[in-house]
């Protein structure tokens, strides 16, 4: 990786001033960072871990490494810096931590099966109250469509709505009213006319 240069305790200007999340480390660490910044995303470079010193002028500088699947691994960037001289950057590499590549601790298979028992009931469990809560909402359903059903059996047909200031029940009955008059003057006029010709043949 080229080198990079920061601003020194004098305060003179470099490529890495105003970088964002360097404010509060050193000149190494900030230097560091920025070069981390240039290959990876910021989320991926965690809280500053450390600064070693290592033989001519070199620091290692170590950042947590927030990457899915990566835990316990860290940011390893390798800064020279010689007296009178800004900071350089030499390395940037991931790299695993003390016990980051270790398996787990062995455990018997008898508690892994055991384990593994509890986890499967507990699922059967929750599927169970899953499926009591699914009927239970089903059977509900029925029971207010059957209601619906009942208050529409008990409705009549011509139903309570009116239509242009007329209640088609009042109409219906009134039409049948009228129906029904009609009947009765019908076989009135008729017995009338069978008396009038019963009284002229007596003539």
């Amino acid at each position: 990786m080229p080198e990079r240069a920061v601003s020194d305790s004098s305060g003179s200007s470099s490529d890495a001033s105003g970088a964002s999340g360097t404010s509060g480390l050193s000149d190494r660490a900030a230097v560091a960072r920025t070069a981390l910044l240039e290959i990876t995303d910021p989320t991926t470079v965690g809280e500053l871990v450390s600064e070693s010193p290592e033989e001519d002028g070199v620091v290692t500088v170590l950042f947590e490494a927030t990457m899915l699947g990566y835990p316990g691994w860290h940011w390893t960037v390798s800064v020279a810096q010689l007296d009178g001289e800004a900071p350089t950057v030499l390395e940037a590499e991931l790299l695993p931590g003390d016990g980051a590549l270790l398996a787990p601790d062995w455990t018997p298979w008898s508690e892994r099966l055991e384990d593994y028992r509890a986890a499967q009931a507990a699922a059967a469990e929750s599927d169970d109250e899953s499926d009591d809560d699914a009927e239970s909402d089903e059977d509900d359903d029925e029971s207010e469509d059957e209601d619906d059903d009942a208050d529409d059996a008990g409705d009549d047909d011509y139903g309570d709505d009116v239509y242009d200031g007329l209640d088609p029940e009042t109409a219906a009955e009134a039409v049948n009213g009228d129906a029904s008059d009609e009947s009765d003057a019908d076989e009135t006029e008729s017995d009338d006319d069978e008396s009038d010709e019963s009284d002229e043949s007596k003539a």
